[in-house]
């Protein structure tokens, strides 16, 4: 039996309401090493912003960063997991949806983690490169 989502997430995601900026979403992606934070609305997940989001969606576009609140430029369809579902379902998720990270919510939609590629592979006992390549930001 796979291990659970639980088993390989990083726990106490990083996230910001959705009023807030871009800027502050940046710096806490910088100073915290990580390249998402997700964004909720009254405590439940109703997006996520990734680093390559504030550049393509925001600087691109010369947006001013500090004005700019997450909510017009996350994005908001989001495949979820949730804790008690098996690594196995996380792994075909990120390769039907082409992504490298999913976020985890519980019953009510708060998020309680992330899982991304590379804890996948962890889980799975791959010692290469791809657990750290994938964790940078």
């Amino acid at each position: 039996m796979p291990p659970r989502v639980s088993d390989v997430m990083t726990a106490a995601p990083q996230t910001l309401p959705l009023d807030a900026t871009l800027y502050e979403a940046a710096r806490i992606m910088r100073d915290r090493g990580i390249g998402d934070v997700l964004v909720t609305y009254a405590g439940r997940l109703c997006g996520v912003v990734t680093d390559r989001d504030i550049v393509v969606r925001a600087v691109a576009e010369s947006r001013d960063t500090s004005l700019t609140p997450l909510g017009d430029v996350c994005t908001a369809e989001l495949t979820t997991l949730h804790p008690e579902d098996d690594t196995g379902t996380a792994a075909q998720l990120m390769c039907e949806q082409a992504v490298r990270r999913l976020p985890v919510v519980d019953a009510e939609h708060r998020p309680v983690g992330i899982v991304c590629i590379g804890d996948l592979a962890l889980a799975n006992g791959d010692t290469g490169p791809l657990p750290e390549i994938s964790k940078a930001p």
